[in-house]
């Protein structure tokens, strides 16, 4: 199963709106006092800012809007040769006209700076900066001729980007292709920011973007109240679809649980495969406190309502006690820019009572 991932640069109002949000962010953190306890990390954290981190978190992935670095943006230094996931040496002597074939890959390019220079998008680039730009794949395949009519100078694609005739035309047209590995696990995004700046000539606003991602994790984590592990269970579901699935060892998911300071409960009851069809008996055996969802696989079973009527949730202790967070689908496996947002929004909701 592929998970759901992730036009115009920001100007100068968003980006100071933006500032001034977390200015404030960190005022009201550091003046939050009594009752404080110490987060993984060491650092001093409240239930009061963890809410108003993740109050903050949630306004930000309202407004679907990327935050870039800041200053002015980074000028490519080219040519690079870079190593290809395929296998190839890919040299990029040009970045002027981008074209990320991936939603989570636009979102790192896009928080570089180099924005302006994106000529197109995926089906999953869904945030904002990306609306107005010309889709060039429908569902997950990618059209050739779509990419090749905008006149890309380098393509960014994964492993699991195709069709594969596809991406050898647009390669036969003299046209670099970097492909990545996925993003499926926390640790993946400090990586793939690397290497996508690596490939567009910016190491060093790769490195800036990785230290900002590194602290606001840190920050994010450091609200997890102390001796605090609800067992939390991932649910894939598409109701339309029949699609009614338990995550498990490597779903994307258990790496964010664990950043969140959660046990993954599927992975906890022995589910070694990343997802598995839901049973009575794994919903058993997984006995979550939390469930987590993306927003539209909520709303395909019909809402919380609908979920409960799914044999077996009712029974689990989420179930009994109607808790069940969700969050948007591009958002909550992306493994970008945007994910320390996600971890501030699971350490707040998934520890309370």
């Amino acid at each position: 199963m592929r998970a759901s991932r992730g036009g115009r640069p920001p100007g100068r109002g968003p980006r100071r709106s933006l500032a001034v949000l977390g200015l404030a962010l960190a005022l009201l953190t550091g003046a939050c006092a009594g009752g404080s306890t110490k987060g993984p990390g060491g650092a001093e954290a409240t239930p009061e800012s963890a809410s108003a981190r993740a109050a903050a978190a949630g306004k930000q992935l309202a407004a679907n809007t990327l935050v870039p670095l800041e200053g002015k943006a980074p000028a490519p230094e080219l040519p690079v040769t870079v190593d290809s996931s395929d296998g190839r040496k890919v040299t990029v002597t040009d970045a002027s006209r981008i074209l990320p074939l991936n939603g989570g890959v636009a979102e790192i390019v896009f928080t570089l700076g180099l924005g302006d220079r994106v000529v197109g998008r995926d089906i999953t680039a869904t945030f904002e900066e990306a609306k107005k730009l010309p889709q060039v794949t429908k569902a997950h395949d990618v059209s050739a001729e779509n990419v090749l009519s905008l006149r890309p100078t380098v393509v960014l694609a994964d492993t699991d980007t195709g069709p594969k005739e596809a991406v050898d035309q647009i390669r036969d047209a003299g046209v670099p292709v970097v492909v990545l590995d996925p993003a499926t696990k926390l640790a993946d995004v400090t990586t793939r920011t690397t290497r996508i700046a690596e490939a567009l000539g910016v190491p060093a606003a790769g490195k800036a973007l990785n230290a900002r991602m590194s602290s606001e994790l840190a920050a994010a984590r450091a609200g997890v109240p102390a001796g605090s592990k609800p067992k939390v269970a991932f649910l894939y579901m598409r109701g339309s679809a029949a699609v009614y699935l338990i995550g498990g060892k490597g779903s994307g998911a258990d790496s964010l649980l664990e950043a969140a300071g959660a046990v993954d409960a599927g992975t906890d009851a022995g589910l070694d495969r990343p997802f598995t069809p839901i049973t009575t008996e794994a919903l058993a055996a997984a006995q979550p406190d939390v469930i987590l969802m993306m927003t539209k696989g909520l709303e395909s079973v019909g809402g919380l309502d609908g979920l409960l009527k799914v044999p077996g949730i009712a029974q689990t202790p989420a179930g009994m006690n109607r808790r069940v967070v969700d969050l948007e689908d591009g958002v909550l496996l992306s493994f970008g820019p945007r994910t320390p947002l996600v971890i501030d929004i699971l350490v707040d909701r998934i520890h309370q009572g």
